[in-house]
Protein backbone atom coordinates (compact mmCIF):
# COMPACT_ATOMS: atom_id res chain seq x y z
CA UNK A 1 0.00 0.00 0.00
CA UNK A 2 1.74 3.32 -0.85
CA UNK A 3 1.93 6.69 1.34
CA UNK A 4 -1.25 8.40 -0.64
CA UNK A 5 -3.33 5.56 -0.20
CA UNK A 6 -2.17 5.32 3.75
CA UNK A 7 -3.22 9.10 3.77
CA UNK A 8 -6.92 8.48 2.22
CA UNK A 9 -7.45 5.52 4.80
CA UNK A 10 -5.84 7.94 7.90
CA UNK A 11 -8.72 10.34 7.02
CA UNK A 12 -11.52 8.13 6.36
CA UNK A 13 -11.11 6.46 9.69
CA UNK A 14 -11.03 9.95 11.27
CA UNK A 15 -14.11 11.35 9.19
CA UNK A 16 -15.52 13.63 12.65
CA UNK A 17 -12.06 16.12 11.02
CA UNK A 18 -14.04 18.58 9.53
CA UNK A 19 -13.56 22.10 8.16
CA UNK A 20 -13.54 23.42 12.45
CA UNK A 21 -10.86 20.83 13.07
CA UNK A 22 -8.52 22.24 10.26
CA UNK A 23 -9.34 25.70 11.00
CA UNK A 24 -8.65 25.22 14.95
CA UNK A 25 -5.24 23.76 13.50
CA UNK A 26 -4.93 26.76 11.51
CA UNK A 27 -5.10 28.87 14.28
CA UNK A 28 -2.47 27.06 15.98
CA UNK A 29 -0.05 27.14 13.64
CA UNK A 30 -0.62 31.26 13.24
CA UNK A 31 -0.43 31.63 17.10
CA UNK A 32 2.85 29.84 17.54
CA UNK A 33 4.38 31.68 13.95
CA UNK A 34 3.40 34.91 15.70
CA UNK A 35 6.00 34.08 18.52
CA UNK A 36 8.75 33.46 16.43
CA UNK A 37 11.03 35.89 15.13
CA UNK A 38 10.50 36.96 11.41
CA UNK A 39 13.89 35.27 10.59
CA UNK A 40 12.59 31.96 11.85
CA UNK A 41 9.60 31.83 9.78
CA UNK A 42 8.88 30.01 6.62
CA UNK A 43 6.70 28.34 4.15
CA UNK A 44 7.91 24.68 5.81
CA UNK A 45 7.02 25.26 8.98
CA UNK A 46 3.08 25.60 8.62
CA UNK A 47 2.39 22.09 10.32
CA UNK A 48 3.79 21.29 13.98
CA UNK A 49 4.08 17.91 13.01
CA UNK A 50 6.51 16.75 10.60
CA UNK A 51 5.09 14.86 7.52
CA UNK A 52 7.39 11.58 8.51
CA UNK A 53 6.14 11.51 11.77
CA UNK A 54 2.45 11.20 10.81
CA UNK A 55 3.57 8.62 8.23
CA UNK A 56 5.41 6.37 10.37
CA UNK A 57 2.15 6.68 13.03
CA UNK A 58 0.05 6.00 10.71
CA UNK A 59 2.32 2.56 9.82
CA UNK A 60 2.14 1.85 13.41
CA UNK A 61 -1.59 1.97 12.92
CA UNK A 62 -1.29 -0.19 9.95
CA UNK A 63 0.31 -2.65 11.91
CA UNK A 64 -1.62 -2.69 15.61
CA UNK A 65 -4.83 -3.77 13.13
CA UNK A 66 -3.04 -6.18 11.19
CA UNK A 67 -2.08 -7.82 14.40
CA UNK A 68 -5.46 -7.48 15.98
CA UNK A 69 -7.38 -9.10 13.16
CA UNK A 70 -4.61 -12.25 12.76
CA UNK A 71 -5.36 -12.47 16.50
CA UNK A 72 -9.06 -12.73 15.98
CA UNK A 73 -8.56 -15.48 13.26
CA UNK A 74 -6.93 -17.61 16.06
CA UNK A 75 -9.20 -16.95 18.51
CA UNK A 76 -11.97 -18.18 16.05
CA UNK A 77 -10.08 -20.86 14.52
CA UNK A 78 -7.99 -22.14 18.42
CA UNK A 79 -7.87 -25.75 17.07
CA UNK A 80 -5.61 -24.90 14.02
CA UNK A 81 -2.61 -23.61 16.80
CA UNK A 82 -3.22 -26.70 19.43
CA UNK A 83 -0.73 -29.80 18.52
CA UNK A 84 -2.53 -33.40 17.87
CA UNK A 85 -2.99 -35.11 21.25
CA UNK A 86 -1.26 -38.48 19.27
CA UNK A 87 1.85 -36.07 19.41
CA UNK A 88 1.19 -35.16 22.68
CA UNK A 89 1.28 -38.31 24.05
CA UNK A 90 4.15 -39.35 22.15
CA UNK A 91 6.24 -37.17 23.25
CA UNK A 92 5.73 -36.89 26.58
CA UNK A 93 5.14 -41.10 27.16
CA UNK A 94 7.14 -42.76 24.07
CA UNK A 95 10.52 -43.71 24.08
CA UNK A 96 10.71 -45.78 20.77
CA UNK A 97 14.98 -45.76 20.36
CA UNK A 98 15.33 -46.98 23.74
CA UNK A 99 13.19 -49.23 23.41
CA UNK A 100 14.52 -51.35 20.18
CA UNK A 101 17.63 -51.12 21.89
CA UNK A 102 16.25 -53.75 24.84
CA UNK A 103 14.48 -55.54 22.61
CA UNK A 104 17.31 -56.34 19.90
CA UNK A 105 19.30 -56.52 23.25
CA UNK A 106 17.22 -59.09 24.58
CA UNK A 107 16.68 -61.14 21.56
CA UNK A 108 20.49 -61.42 20.95
CA UNK A 109 20.48 -62.45 24.53
CA UNK A 110 17.68 -65.32 24.34
CA UNK A 111 17.77 -66.12 20.74
CA UNK A 112 21.27 -64.95 19.04
CA UNK A 113 22.19 -66.40 15.38
CA UNK A 114 20.51 -63.71 13.21
CA UNK A 115 19.37 -60.30 13.60
CA UNK A 116 15.35 -59.56 14.44
CA UNK A 117 13.81 -58.07 11.40
CA UNK A 118 10.39 -58.60 11.92
CA UNK A 119 8.25 -57.06 14.72
CA UNK A 120 4.83 -56.87 15.73
CA UNK A 121 3.63 -54.26 17.83
CA UNK A 122 -0.03 -54.77 20.11
CA UNK A 123 -2.07 -51.79 21.60
CA UNK A 124 0.27 -50.37 18.73
CA UNK A 125 -1.71 -47.17 19.24
CA UNK A 126 -0.07 -44.41 16.79
CA UNK A 127 2.35 -47.12 16.02
CA UNK A 128 5.52 -45.31 17.02
CA UNK A 129 7.81 -48.48 17.84
CA UNK A 130 6.60 -49.62 14.40
CA UNK A 131 7.80 -46.73 12.64
CA UNK A 132 11.29 -46.34 14.66
CA UNK A 133 11.52 -49.77 13.39
CA UNK A 134 11.33 -49.62 10.36
CA UNK A 135 13.00 -46.40 9.85
CA UNK A 136 15.91 -48.30 11.70
CA UNK A 137 16.64 -50.84 9.17
CA UNK A 138 15.50 -50.89 5.60
CA UNK A 139 15.32 -54.85 5.59
CA UNK A 140 13.03 -54.56 9.00
CA UNK A 141 8.85 -54.78 8.74
CA UNK A 142 6.51 -54.30 10.99
CA UNK A 143 2.74 -55.33 12.23
CA UNK A 144 0.79 -53.05 14.63
CA UNK A 145 -2.80 -54.01 15.86
CA UNK A 146 -4.80 -51.72 18.13
CA UNK A 147 -8.24 -50.99 18.34
CA UNK A 148 -8.02 -46.90 17.76
CA UNK A 149 -8.84 -46.75 14.03
CA UNK A 150 -8.20 -42.85 14.32
CA UNK A 151 -4.88 -43.43 15.84
CA UNK A 152 -3.66 -46.25 13.11
CA UNK A 153 -5.01 -43.70 10.69
CA UNK A 154 -2.83 -40.40 12.13
CA UNK A 155 -0.03 -42.80 12.09
CA UNK A 156 -0.16 -43.57 8.47
CA UNK A 157 -0.05 -39.94 7.73
CA UNK A 158 2.30 -38.34 10.30
CA UNK A 159 4.41 -41.48 11.38
CA UNK A 160 4.95 -43.32 8.15
CA UNK A 161 5.61 -40.60 6.05
CA UNK A 162 8.60 -39.61 7.62
CA UNK A 163 9.78 -43.17 7.21
CA UNK A 164 10.03 -42.74 3.49
CA UNK A 165 8.42 -43.77 0.25
CA UNK A 166 9.11 -47.67 1.16
CA UNK A 167 7.42 -47.41 4.66
CA UNK A 168 4.30 -48.09 3.52
CA UNK A 169 5.37 -51.49 2.17
CA UNK A 170 7.42 -52.61 5.15
CA UNK A 171 4.50 -52.14 7.49
CA UNK A 172 0.64 -53.60 8.08
CA UNK A 173 -2.03 -51.40 10.54
CA UNK A 174 -4.62 -53.64 11.61
CA UNK A 175 -7.62 -52.53 13.06
CA UNK A 176 -8.67 -54.80 15.67
CA UNK A 177 -8.89 -56.93 18.83
CA UNK A 178 -5.65 -58.54 20.15
CA UNK A 179 -8.10 -61.45 21.76
CA UNK A 180 -8.86 -61.84 17.91
CA UNK A 181 -6.41 -60.63 15.74
CA UNK A 182 -6.63 -63.24 12.87
CA UNK A 183 -10.02 -60.99 12.29
CA UNK A 184 -8.32 -57.73 12.38
CA UNK A 185 -9.10 -55.86 9.08
CA UNK A 186 -5.96 -54.25 7.14
CA UNK A 187 -6.06 -50.71 7.30
CA UNK A 188 -6.43 -49.00 3.86
CA UNK A 189 -4.41 -46.32 1.89
CA UNK A 190 -3.68 -45.85 -1.39
CA UNK A 191 0.21 -45.57 -2.61
CA UNK A 192 -0.95 -44.15 -5.97
CA UNK A 193 -2.47 -40.93 -4.65
CA UNK A 194 0.57 -40.30 -2.35
CA UNK A 195 1.85 -37.45 -4.51
CA UNK A 196 -1.33 -35.74 -5.23
CA UNK A 197 -0.13 -32.50 -6.14
CA UNK A 198 2.25 -30.69 -8.38
CA UNK A 199 2.96 -27.15 -8.74
CA UNK A 200 5.34 -24.79 -9.67
CA UNK A 201 6.23 -22.25 -7.80
CA UNK A 202 8.55 -18.81 -8.53
CA UNK A 203 11.96 -18.89 -7.08
CA UNK A 204 14.67 -16.67 -5.34
CA UNK A 205 16.30 -16.47 -8.63
CA UNK A 206 13.28 -16.31 -10.81
CA UNK A 207 13.12 -19.99 -11.63
CA UNK A 208 10.43 -21.72 -11.37
CA UNK A 209 10.35 -24.72 -9.12
CA UNK A 210 8.48 -28.08 -8.51
CA UNK A 211 6.93 -28.57 -5.49
CA UNK A 212 4.91 -31.19 -4.19
CA UNK A 213 2.48 -31.74 -1.88
CA UNK A 214 2.05 -35.59 -0.11
CA UNK A 215 -1.37 -36.91 1.39
CA UNK A 216 -2.50 -40.16 2.63
CA UNK A 217 -5.74 -41.65 1.44
CA UNK A 218 -6.60 -43.25 5.06
CA UNK A 219 -10.05 -43.70 7.11
CA UNK A 220 -11.49 -46.92 6.15
CA UNK A 221 -10.37 -51.25 6.49
CA UNK A 222 -11.19 -53.50 3.71
CA UNK A 223 -13.15 -56.24 4.97
CA UNK A 224 -11.65 -59.10 2.53
CA UNK A 225 -8.14 -58.50 4.01
CA UNK A 226 -7.75 -59.90 7.33
CA UNK A 227 -4.59 -60.69 8.80
CA UNK A 228 -5.01 -64.54 8.91
CA UNK A 229 -5.80 -64.07 4.72
CA UNK A 230 -2.38 -62.10 4.16
CA UNK A 231 1.01 -63.80 3.90
CA UNK A 232 2.99 -61.81 7.00
CA UNK A 233 6.32 -63.46 8.23
CA UNK A 234 6.55 -65.00 11.60
CA UNK A 235 6.95 -62.07 13.78
CA UNK A 236 10.91 -62.34 15.66
CA UNK A 237 9.81 -60.03 18.36
CA UNK A 238 5.99 -59.48 19.60
CA UNK A 239 5.89 -56.55 22.00
CA UNK A 240 2.65 -54.94 24.52
CA UNK A 241 4.54 -51.87 25.84
CA UNK A 242 2.90 -49.23 28.22
CA UNK A 243 1.57 -51.51 30.34
CA UNK A 244 -0.83 -52.68 28.07
CA UNK A 245 -1.79 -56.09 29.16
CA UNK A 246 -3.03 -54.87 32.46
CA UNK A 247 -6.27 -54.08 30.38
CA UNK A 248 -6.68 -58.02 30.56
CA UNK A 249 -7.94 -58.60 33.88
CA UNK A 250 -9.66 -62.00 33.47
CA UNK A 251 -7.18 -65.06 33.54
CA UNK A 252 -8.76 -66.77 30.53
CA UNK A 253 -8.30 -63.35 28.61
CA UNK A 254 -4.39 -63.20 29.40
CA UNK A 255 -3.76 -67.08 28.62
CA UNK A 256 -5.37 -66.76 25.56
CA UNK A 257 -3.41 -63.79 24.28
CA UNK A 258 -0.62 -65.23 25.30
CA UNK A 259 -1.00 -68.29 22.96
CA UNK A 260 -1.76 -65.66 19.76
CA UNK A 261 1.76 -64.21 20.95
CA UNK A 262 3.17 -67.98 20.45
CA UNK A 263 1.42 -68.32 17.17
CA UNK A 264 3.00 -65.58 16.10
CA UNK A 265 6.06 -65.94 17.23
CA UNK A 266 8.71 -67.84 14.83
CA UNK A 267 9.70 -71.35 14.78
CA UNK A 268 13.08 -70.60 14.94
CA UNK A 269 12.77 -68.46 18.00
CA UNK A 270 11.26 -65.08 19.29
CA UNK A 271 10.66 -63.07 22.40
CA UNK A 272 7.87 -61.72 23.55
CA UNK A 273 8.32 -58.06 25.37
CA UNK A 274 5.78 -56.26 27.61
CA UNK A 275 5.38 -53.84 30.73
CA UNK A 276 4.53 -55.00 34.17
CA UNK A 277 4.81 -52.61 36.98
CA UNK A 278 5.17 -53.69 40.67
CA UNK A 279 6.98 -53.59 43.90
CA UNK A 280 5.97 -51.50 47.12
CA UNK A 281 6.49 -47.99 44.68
CA UNK A 282 3.45 -49.26 42.91
CA UNK A 283 1.57 -49.01 46.34
CA UNK A 284 1.85 -45.25 46.23
CA UNK A 285 1.97 -42.10 44.18
CA UNK A 286 4.26 -41.83 42.16
CA UNK A 287 4.88 -38.33 40.66
CA UNK A 288 7.83 -38.60 37.17
CA UNK A 289 8.82 -35.09 35.90
CA UNK A 290 10.03 -34.56 32.57
CA UNK A 291 11.42 -31.15 30.72
CA UNK A 292 10.69 -30.50 27.41
CA UNK A 293 11.49 -27.25 25.37
CA UNK A 294 8.67 -26.92 23.63
CA UNK A 295 5.67 -27.95 25.78
CA UNK A 296 4.06 -26.92 28.93
CA UNK A 297 3.26 -28.81 32.24
CA UNK A 298 -0.28 -28.35 31.05
CA UNK A 299 -0.55 -30.22 27.88
CA UNK A 300 2.38 -32.52 29.92
CA UNK A 301 -0.52 -33.36 31.78
CA UNK A 302 -3.16 -33.80 29.74
CA UNK A 303 -1.07 -35.76 27.44
CA UNK A 304 0.01 -38.19 30.37
CA UNK A 305 -3.77 -38.41 31.45
CA UNK A 306 -5.17 -39.28 27.84
CA UNK A 307 -2.64 -42.02 27.79
CA UNK A 308 -4.18 -43.22 31.52
CA UNK A 309 -7.83 -43.15 29.98
CA UNK A 310 -7.19 -44.55 26.24
CA UNK A 311 -5.63 -47.88 28.70
CA UNK A 312 -9.23 -47.35 30.66
CA UNK A 313 -11.07 -47.60 27.69
CA UNK A 314 -9.04 -50.80 26.47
Amino acid sequence: MGKREKKQRHQQRNPHRGASYYAAEQDDDYDYQLSLPSSSYSSDSKSSVPEEEEEEEEEEEEEKEEQEQEDDKNEEHPSKNMPSKFDLYQQSVQSPKGDISYMQKFFLMYVGGRLPLYLQEDFCGTALLSAEWIRSNSRRTAVGLDLDLEALNWCLEKNISRVGADGYSRISLFHGNVLQPLEAKLVNFEPQELISNITLQEGKDGSETCALESTVQVGSTADDKCMKSLPLPPRDIVCAFNYSCCCLHKRAELVLYFKHVLDALSKKGGIFVMDLYGGTSSEHKLRLQRRFANFTNLLLSYAVCLGASRIRRC
